[in-house]
């Protein structure tokens, strides 16, 4: 049953996940009521999509050839984690539309309230997992209770965000967007801006699948192969703790940037400049590499933590420290990306990321397959070659944001050449003062 859960569960996340950068969405283009049913109409059509999507799996042979073939189960836990997906159809629409509005919050800066939603949802699905593990679906329909908590979560997170919205938001916000704050949002705008951010998150969920099989067939599929998957699975966790908040920081540029349009609804008491979010995101980088020094490079401490938390033997726990200690450097690239990405989302000109999600694959399996034949192999292939990933698609990043950046460069320049051009225009023409007296000079010599 777990295993049908869990194999249901992380397909949901892989095929729909990219739903949830609709949180951007709503942090970047939501100026209006007019701008957010737009996004909610977004959330209504993908979501059906959505449903569709776990039917056909559900029922028809493409699903048994996903589940059964591809992973290479059983019927019995086949057809059980066909039919949890079937039960998840629902769950993508709800939580896109808490990260739509999530989005909308974080714009006017309440994002006290989003944490408080998403803790809420954590603490729902324990309480009515424990509820309903007194309950006759114990024994009648076991699978069911993972799935009704995590829709209890979403609808508690759901209704937290939603409800701050209408109390806090919808009636400061005007009907429609004027061009003082950009204009008004189109659906095509939307999706435009959203394709390549959902693009990056598909490619970085499918990122850790692929490592995990070639680790395993580089090692031959042995007992050694095992136990490499298995330090990747126990290192994952640990050493993405340090640095995976940083990815939040794409959340600041468009949130507080005064030379966003859209900000101008929004009141601050301070105003917030581009040297201050670098600042802020420079203290962000040494603070988490901080903690990957201290936490994977002190003696005995990465140890204490995969004994203590993940709960493995310390003879498991030291094969597991040169992969964390290689987690170390992770800071600098994601910082990297996740700054500019919140820029280039200030700009709506997220298009020029896409080639960075295909340059992480490129890499990433480049690195698996030639490390190997520079004596590296197990789970430090597997982070490295991460690490590696990682390296391409920060610096695929960074020539976006240049590119972007000279653009821009040109235009202003090209616009300040011009407006000279008018004033020095105005400035040759004579006043009219001047020009009456010359006529009438002209009139007395005659």
């Amino acid at each position: 049953m777990l295993a049908s859960y869990g194999l249901a569960y992380s397909l949901m996340k892989f095929f729909t996940g990219p739903m949830s950068d609709f949180k951007n969405v709503g942090l970047v283009f939501v100026n209006s009521k007019r701008d957010r049913t737009k996004a909610v109409l977004c959330m209504v059509v993908a979501g059906a999509v959505a449903a569709v999507f776990h039917t056909l799996i559900a029922y028809s042979d493409l699903g048994y050839y996903i589940i059964n073939k591809l992973h290479h189960v059983d019927e019995s836990v086949g057809s059980k984690t066909r039919r949890a997906f079937l039960y998840l159809a629902a769950f993508p629409f709800m939580d896109a539309m808490a990260w739509t509005h999530a989005g909308i919050l974080l714009k006017h800066k309440y994002s006290f309230l989003v944490g408080c939603a998403s803790i809420s949802d954590v603490i729902a699905q324990v309480v009515f997992v424990a509820i309903l593990l007194h309950s006759h679906l114990e024994c009648r329909e076991p699978l069911l209770i993972p799935i009704l908590s995590l829709y209890m979560g979403a609808l508690v997170r759901c209704t937290t965000l939603c409800l701050g919205y209408y109390r806090n938001i919808h009636d400061v916000i005007p009907d429609r967007s004027g061009p003082e704050m950009g204009g008004e949002a189109t659906i095509r705008k939307m999706l435009s801006f959203w394709w390549p951010l959902a693009l990056i998150l598909a490619t970085q969920r499918i990122s850790r699948p692929i490592v995990n099989l070639f680790v395993s067939r580089d090692l031959g599929g042995s007992s050694a192969a095992t136990e490499a998957v298995a330090i990747l699975t126990a290192t994952y966790p640990v050493g993405h703790m340090p640095y995976g908040w940083l990815t939040e920081i794409r959340a600041v540029y468009p949130a507080f940037d005064k030379n966003n349009p859209s900000n101008k609804l929004v009141n601050t008491n301070s105003t917030v400049t581009a040297t201050h979010i670098k600042k802020f995101t420079f203290v962000c980088m040494a603070l988490s590499l901080t903690l990957c020094f201290v936490m994977f490079w002190t003696p005995n401490v990465s140890e204490k933590i995969l004994v203590d938390i993940i709960g493995v033997d310390f003879a498991f726990a030291e094969l597991c420290v040169v992969p964390l200690r290689i987690f170390s450097f992770f800071p600098l690239p994601v910082t990297v990306r996740a700054h500019l990405t919140g820029w280039l989302m200030t700009l709506k000109k997220t298009f020029v990321l896409a080639p960075s999600s295909v340059l992480r694959i490129i890499v990433l399996i480049t690195s698996l397959i030639v490390l190997p034949y520079l004596g590296v192999h197990g789970a430090t292939l597997g982070v490295g070659s991460l690490l590696a990933g990682f390296v391409g698609e920060s610096t695929m990043v960074a020539i976006a944001a240049c590119y972007v950046y000279r653009k821009q460069k040109k235009k202003r320049n090209e616009n300040e050449t011009a407006a000279e051009g008018e004033d020095s225009a105005m400035t040759d023409m004579p006043h009219t003062e001047e020009m009456t007296d010359i006529v009438e000079m002209r009139e007395e010599n005659e």
